[in-house]
């Protein structure tokens, strides 16, 4: 008896919505391109989803204005899509857009909110495997007053009220025909869900997910990122390959021409499982054995860039981006020089770095010890991981 296959894991797209001319934080320009901590805001909240566990593909609602713009913060992945006239017009572009695809579930997120957190992003998601509707707030605290003329008029009771916030989250076919059936003028997704009769659940929000509205509002946002940016991650890579029969190696993704090969149990690369290592390392995820045992036949022969690809994601996933790297390749031979900037690029290629952020270089023991024998190639790999 065959058993059944696994249900696949549903698609789910972010909608980022970017396409206002909000001009009350000041800057001479819309706030989702105005600076902050040297980068656009919305090179920020992108980077938030990016690589985010469950994210499937990526939507930037934008202002038709500014398509040169969207164009240099996104990749060729993602889905450009003019916004409409208002709020509620532009997100019904982005899900029109989608109609055709496989997308099943979709997150929706103001471009002016760049300090959602991984967490946050991870509960939206898991809200979705319970309800068909969620959206993250925070429970009002402080004492609310109705104002008149400069004054107090009234008090009202806080109970039972919230500050809503975005990624909101939706199982796609019902937003899609909430939105269609709306009149317009929504403040946000779940006034246009709620109209159509669907509940939607609230999932606990972040305080620092706030949405920058005014100047003081920037300041606030680099401070968290000043505060942020205090988690550095560092770790180290080690690792050995015998030289066996064969006709080359594989080094840092580069196939160099050679009177013997490398024995492992995948391609034998040693240089990138060093560096794959190094980041696991960075994050305390063990090393490649942990995540792709060799005891499992799948992996025999691998090509390593699929374990660094895995480590550079999970990184990106806990919110994380490559500040540098460095690769030291010991062994006699193969000549490493000649080769270097070629591993160089094919390194930056895989974890999608610049290239100046990746560094390969190579020494020898003297002759002294194994790799002085010409037994084996040797390899250290050093990586530091900052916050995205």
């Amino acid at each position: 008896m065959t058993s059944a296959s696994p249900p696949a894991a549903p698609e789910t797209a972010v909608i980022i919505v970017a396409a206002g001319r909000g001009l009350r934080a000041g800057g001479g320009l819309p706030k989702q391109w105005r600076d902050l901590a040297g980068r656009p805001v919305l090179a920020h909240t992108l980077a938030a989803f990016r690589h985010a566990p469950g994210i499937s593909r990526l939507i930037l609602v934008h202002h038709p204005d500014d398509r040169p713009h969207a164009a240099a913060l996104t990749q060729p992945e993602d889905l450009l899509v003019e916004g409409g006239e208002s709020r509620a017009a532009s997100v019904k572009n982005a899900l029109e857009a989608l109609a055709s695809t496989h997308v099943s579930r979709v997150l929706i997120h103001d471009g002016a909110r760049p300090l959602v957190g991984c967490d946050l992003i991870a509960r939206m998601l898991a809200a979705l495997d319970g309800a068909v509707a969620a959206a993250p707030a925070l429970a009002l605290t402080d004492a609310l007053w109705r104002g008149a003329g400069g004054r107090v008029a009234d008090t009202v009771a806080r109970d039972g009220l919230w500050r809503a916030q975005t990624p909101q989250a939706f199982h796609f076919t019902p937003i899609l025909a909430a939105h269609r059936a709306y009149p317009g003028g929504a403040a946000d997704d779940v006034e246009v869900a709620r109209a159509a009769g669907l509940d939607v659940t609230i999932v606990e929000g972040e305080e620092d997910n706030l949405k920058l509205t005014v100047a003081a509002d920037f300041a606030r946002a680099e401070a968290i990122l000043r505060g942020r940016g205090m988690e550095f991650r560092s770790g180290n890579g080690f690792d050995v390959h015998a030289f066996g029969p064969g006709d080359h190696v594989w080094l840092c993704g580069v196939k160099i021409p050679h009177t013997q090969g490398l024995v492992g149990h995948s391609d034998a690369d040693v240089g990138m499982h060093a560096l794959t290592d190094a980041l696991y390392g960075a994050l305390a995820q063990g090393d490649i054995g942990r995540h792709f045992p060799p005891s499992d036949p799948q992996w025999k022969g691998a090509a390593s860039h699929i374990f660094l690809a895995h480590a550079i994601g999970l990184a990106r996933g806990r919110g994380f981006r490559l500040a540098n790297c460095d690769v030291t390749l010991i062994c006699e031979h193969p000549k490493i020089g000649p080769h270097a900037a070629e591993m160089q690029r094919e390194l930056s290629r895989i974890m999608e770095v610049d290239m100046d952020r990746v560094s390969v270089k190579a020494t020898t023991s003297e002759r002294l010890g194994f790799t002085g024998r010409e037994e084996g190639i040797a390899a250290l790999a050093t990586a530091l991981l900052v916050p995205a």
